[in-house]
This record gives C-alpha cells, sequence and structure tokens, in this order.
C-alpha cells in the first residue's frame, strides 16, 4: 500500500518519511536506511485525511507505530508530539 501513496505523492511521501526518519522515534536510524520509516509514512499519510488537528495527527501517529512496531517498542505517544506537529505543518501547506 505504502507503494501507491508514494508513487502518487512523491514529494509529500519523502517529507513525511523524512521526518519520521530524523525524529527516529523508536531508534532505527542507522544513518545510511533513509527508507526505513516507509511503510509507516504511508499508512499515516492514509489516515490524515480524517485528522482536523495536530492532537489527531500524534494519535494516528501512535497507533501506527504500534501496529507496525507493539506497544513496547512504540513507546509512550508523548514521543511522537514534535513529529506530530511537524507533519500536520506539512499537511496544512499541502492542502
Amino acid at each position: 500500500m505504502y507503494k501507491e501513496i508514494k508513487q502518487q505523492q512523491p514529494a509529500f511521501f519523502k517529507a513525511v518519511s523524512d521526518l519520521m526518519f530524523k525524529h527516529d522515534p523508536i531508534e532505527i536510524n542507522f544513518e545510511t536506511n533513509t527508507d526505513e520509516y516507509d511503510p509507516e509514512a504511508g499508512t499515516v499519510i492514509s489516515r490524515l485525511p480524517t485528522a482536523n488537528n495536530e492532537n489527531e495527527v500524534l494519535d494516528i501517529i501512535h497507533q501506527e507505530f504500534v501496529v507496525w512496531f507493539g506497544e513496547d517498542t512504540a513507546g509512550n505517544r508523548s514521543r511522537y508530539v514534535g513529529l506530530a506537529n511537524e507533519i500536520w505543518e506539512l499537511w496544512r501547506e499541502k492542502a
């Protein structure tokens, strides 16, 4: 599914994936694996049309990371606040 979104919205997809890599909420950034967050970026982007504010984006991101990595690895939702705020800003600029 994420490959479809990546193809349809390449610049936005890259920006979201890059932000996830920069914030690295689950500490998998080894500096060479820049596409590591692509699947998660795709699932988050697919849900952004339902978000009305940064809090809802935070919920979406945290929920997706729990699905992808489990609750223990995903950690507390506060870990995603900065990332959610930046993705919300990108989303608002895109709209």
